[in-house]
């Protein structure tokens, strides 16, 4: 029955997502999204979420006529969140559509991301990580179609020990304190136990980490580990069903939701309501609010939604954390192309084309302001050598309801972390015989 039901999925986002024309004459004003989604499995909340959200913003560029015209088409491939099926997908949908040319691929999945990631450099079609995927990839002289926009997972972490470090009273009152790090068992997962070493041993913390395997239904003996341990703080970095589970299981072995900080993938509605009572006072991290108050927000409300055209099947989602962030990941994904237009010309472009608008994506206040997503999407600027751009995230507690943001923005130790990045960076060029790009004759 799920067979069935993923290929009626497939075959219906396809013709309405899609919007399929016929005629070549037809696609020759497109630009075409190829989305490996997930709707389904253990990690659909934020499937549904992200993908509806980045959707439904497509759809409002096209009610307001497109990009400089061009109008925004997609198809979906389902993946489950398996990397097989996510790099098949990409097979089958990196070509375009209908002569329409691809602009981006956007995984939404560490494991895929980091299986195409050779593919798509040799296609020349840009990987966008929004929030995740390889941190060196920050560096694009080196990786020059990979972009984890906003927040590569270093930075996420150094952000946090910063806040527990405001929360002491100084980087200095670190030292002596216990933290646990209760990680997913995935690549995802384990990638910044390294740094949390790194910065244990710079501030003198006591560092514990926690593996939960996959999907996390079970973390009884983990958190029985936490009670004999008693650390100051836990962060959660989680995905899925892992992260209500741990709430719910830290709650039963005594251990206060308000001293637990979850990453940027345990920080949804979806993360804390399932947990009920048990989540009241927890804190996470967050490039970007929930809330429907935006006037991006608004408007995708009234030519979207109001229209019976949203893509979420649950309209009470409208607004919600995985949504904004598809909201977010639209407006970053249509601004490099709308850039790369200026340069290129007003038409359908090629992945390498639309790599460049990539690179130069620079939204201050004031574009920001007349996108409609002040406030929603943090101050961004790229460059060929720097594909994060923002480095910085605000902290929410959720009231038991709602998620408040507790917060002015903190930033990650970046000066620190680059040249990590950059021993890293430099270790995969070798190893993969890349010429570095010189970043400074870059225009």
């Amino acid at each position: 029955m799920k067979t069935i039901k993923q290929q009626f999925h497939r075959i219906a986002t396809t013709l309405v997502g899609a919007a399929l024309l016929s005629g070549a004459a037809h696609a020759a004003n497109e630009q075409y999204f190829p989305l490996q989604s997930y709707r389904v499995g253990p990690y659909a909340a934020g499937g549904t979420g992200f993908f509806g959200g980045f959707i439904d913003y497509m759809q409002y560029i096209n009610a307001k006529g497109g990009v400089n015209g061009v109008k925004l088409t997609w198809s979906e491939c389902e993946t489950e969140y398996v990397v097989e099926k996510g790099v098949e997908c990409y097979e089958r949908l990196k070509k375009g559509l209908n002569g329409a040319p691809a602009a981006a691929t956007n995984p939404l999945s560490v494991g895929i991301a980091y299986a195409t990631l050779d593919r798509s450099t040799a296609d020349k079609l840009p990987l966008i990580t929004i929030n995740h995927g390889r941190t060196d990839s920050t560096d694009g002289s080196v990786f020059p179609y990979a972009f984890p926009l906003q927040l590569n997972p270093y930075s996420e972490v150094s952000a946090i020990v910063n806040y527990i470090a405001q929360k002491s009273g100084g980087l200095d009152k670190l030292k002596g304190k216990k933290i646990v790090t209760l990680f997913h068992g995935s690549p995802y997962g384990k990638e910044t136990n390294p740094i949390l070493e790194l910065l244990a041993k710079k501030y003198g913390f006591e560092l514990t980490l926690i593996e939960v395997p996959h999907p996390g239904n079970e973390q009884q003996s983990q958190w029985l580990n936490i009670r004999r341990l008693k650390p100051d703080w836990v962060i959660l970095r989680g995905w899925g069903v892992m992260n209500p589970v741990a709430l719910k299981t830290a709650q039963k072995t005594g251990f206060p939701a308000d001293h637990i900080i979850g990453n940027i993938w345990s920080n949804s509605e979806d993360d804390a309501a399932p947990a009920g009572d048990a989540a009241k006072g927890y804190i996470s991290i967050t490039t970007h609010p929930s809330g429907t108050s935006f006037a991006v927000l608004q408007d995708i409300k009234k030519n979207v939604i109001d229209a019976g055209k949203g893509n979420l099947a649950d309209p009470k989602r409208f607004g919600n954390v995985y949504y904004n962030l598809g909201v977010v990941n639209g407006i970053l994904n249509v601004e490099a192309v709308r850039l790369a237009q200026e340069k290129f010309g007003k038409k359908p472009l090629t992945g390498e084309q639309v790599r460049w608008g990539f690179e130069h994506l620079n939204l201050d206040d004031k574009r920001l302001k007349e996108l409609g997503a002040l406030g929603l999407v943090q101050p961004l600027k790229l460059s060929c050598a720097d594909h994060e751009g923002g480095g910085a995230v605000r902290f929410q507690q959720w009231d038991g309801q709602k998620w408040n943001v507790i917060s002015d923005w903190v930033q990650a130790d970046r000066k620190l972390l680059r040249p990590i990045i950059e021993e890293s960076s430099h270790k995969y060029a070798k190893e993969k015989n890349i010429t570095p790009r010189d970043c400074s004759k870059e225009s």
